[in-house]
């Protein structure tokens, strides 16, 4: 089962050098985490090993870009322990319960628990001032009626920027400006974000918290961060509004990326969901190293597809639950799977070549 669970996609130009060098932490400068709420809990045993054993072997500085739950994930290979970190995060996220209808405020509340849970009492220290991890969490920062607390003014920003996204992506910055806070002096060398006016803030631990909070704040589902110290003032939203699963031609530098995402499709932003052409072609990312579940183990899952936010209102809690659990142990193999591969003498055996 395990040999068959995760699929590895490799560009020209990380076959060439995994071939070359084996499976070396130090080839990759940059670690890519997407948007996608319970989706991440497919990937936990994964990141145990990427975050815990093969990652923590470099020396090299790592810089890491994360939107919503996946700038979450990255806070945990930021910890001094990143394995406790997300068995922390883990236990908080499959512990929420809710009402049947819960208020934003009641999601958020829950929210800002699940990541004092997994920052503890000196997380924001350790991200801001880790030796070698370079942490980037993007957020959407609202314009005009995106900015406003009123739900129907809100209503109206997403409809215009749902139409004005079919049309062309950019047209987005019309209702969103895209904010990334980093940890460091300044933002790494080479992470040119120039398809949206962007605006970079250095991390403190006054607004660790915060920034995380914002960046997976789905309107209307939370509330939201309003003026964040150290940031420009106004209402911070949901970094995945711009970037869902990102737009890889904007990534630039000399290493390898390293993206452990949900699948081999990779969707922009949060609006190109519901429309198939915007789906970014991964064939020619040359530095790509994409690890992902394979189609056969998500339709093996129970449901047949992996968690999503969907499963807080199509099951009860305690169902909800039992499935959530079933999938986190079936994904153990995605874990084993990976390890069989940094043990076989052949780099490349298992991978799909890209281009």
């Amino acid at each position: 089962m395990a040999a068959r669970a995760l699929s590895v996609y490799l560009g020209r130009e990380a076959a060439r050098r995994i071939a070359d060098q084996g499976w070396s932490a130090d080839l990759f400068s940059l670690l890519l985490g997407a948007s996608g709420g319970p989706k991440w809990l497919i990937l936990g045993h994964l990141d145990r090993l990427l975050f815990g054993d093969f990652l923590a072997a470099g020396e090299r500085p790592l810089s890491v870009l994360g939107s919503s739950i996946g700038s979450w994930r990255h806070a945990c290979l930021a910890m001094p322990d990143p394995v406790a970190a997300i068995d922390r995060l883990e236990r908080a996220y499959l512990a929420q319960r809710y009402d049947s209808r819960p208020s934003a405020g009641q999601v958020s509340a829950v929210s800002l628990d699940i990541l004092q849970q997994l920052l503890g009492a000196q997380g924001a220290a350790a991200l801001v001032g880790h030796p070698r991890i370079r942490t980037h969490i993007v957020t959407a920062r609202g314009r005009g009626p995106a900015a406003a607390s009123s739900h129907t003014l809100l209503a109206t920003a997403m409809g215009a920027a749902a139409l004005g996204n079919a049309l062309s992506r950019r047209l987005l910055s019309l209702q969103f400006q895209r904010v990334v806070f980093h940890s460091g002096c300044r933002p790494r060398a080479g992470l040119n974000l120039d398809d949206f006016d962007t605006t970079y803030c250095r991390l403190g631990e006054d607004n660790v918290t915060a920034a995380l909070h914002a960046s997976g704040a789905i309107p209307f589902v939370l509330t939201g961060e309003r003026d964040i110290p150290g940031a420009p003032p106004g209402q911070y939203w949901d970094g995945g509004i711009i970037d869902y699963h990102f737009d890889l031609e904007q990534f630039r530098g000399d290493g390898l990326l390293l993206y452990p995402h949900f699948s081999a499709g990779i969707i922009p932003g949060w609006f190109d969901k519901f429309l198939p052409w915007r789906q970014a072609a991964i064939q020619h990312r040359d530095a790509l190293v994409l690890l992902c579940p394979s189609d056969r183990f998500i339709a093996d899952l129970p449901l047949g597809k992996i968690p999503d936010r969907t499963d807080f209102s199509r099951l009860a809690h305690d169902e909800r639950l039992r499935y959530w659990e079933q999938c986190i142990e079936r994904s153990k193999y995605l874990a084993e799977a990976f390890a069989a591969i940094l043990a076989d003498p052949d780099p490349l055996r298992g991978a799909t070549l890209l281009g």
